[in-house]
């Protein structure tokens, strides 16, 4: 697959992304809410301090058909800023988007 044919990839499951936050999170804007340029590091997802503040995760988004999980944790766990929880979302072709973070963060947000 060609380099851009696969950036296209991510670029589609981090603005599905970005509609299901919008979505679960009414009171934030398109503004709150942006996809970062391809090609500059950091997080996928640009957060407004406002969406941060609701939402407070360093994202970085993988469509691929076979990931490298423990390369994906790390490049999210590099992109993290501040006390953001490093998220990762991923999703195969034609799959559900499905999300890894570690998990005494995930039982910190569900007690």
């Amino acid at each position: 697959m060609r380099t851009s044919s696969a950036k296209a990839k991510g670029r589609l499951a981090a603005a599905e992304l970005k509609a299901l936050i919008l979505y679960y999170y009414p009171s934030l804007t398109e503004d709150d809410v942006r996809l970062t340029p391809s090609g500059l590091n950091g997080p996928d997802i640009l957060l407004s301090a406002e969406a941060r503040r609701q939402f407070p995760f360093s994202v970085e988004v993988k469509n691929q058909e076979r990931l490298k999980l423990w390369d994906a944790i790390a490049q999210a766990e590099a992109n993290k800023a501040g006390s953001d929880i490093p998220l990762l979302v991923f999703r195969r072709n034609r799959s559900k988007l499905y999300v890894c973070l570690e998990a005494n963060e995930f039982l910190k947000i569900v007690s």
